[in-house]
């Protein structure tokens, strides 16, 4: 078998860097959307568009162990 020269050893790496990263991009798809099957089960309604994101954001910024500590610390919100 030949040796491969530089040119063609560059083409096949980034042929395989391209396949790396859509192979990341359809596993991340797949992990946003088995993330967004579980909303569909929870009251969202309940809380503004803006509040939702702005939960979601700070749960991501800090950590979802920290996120979920500090929530459940919180007392429950009284229902009128």
């Amino acid at each position: 078998m030949p040796k491969k020269t530089e040119r063609e050893r560059l083409a096949d790496l980034e042929a395989r860097q391209r396949m790396m990263a859509e192979e990341v991009e359809k596993t991340r798809r797949a992990l946003r959307g088995k993330y967004a099957e579980i909303v569909t089960d929870l009251p969202v309604e309940d809380l503004t568009e803006r509040e939702f994101r702005d939960l979601l954001a700070a749960a991501i910024r800090c950590g979802g162990a920290a996120a979920v500590t500090a929530l459940r610390a919180l007392p429950e919100a009284s229902v009128s």
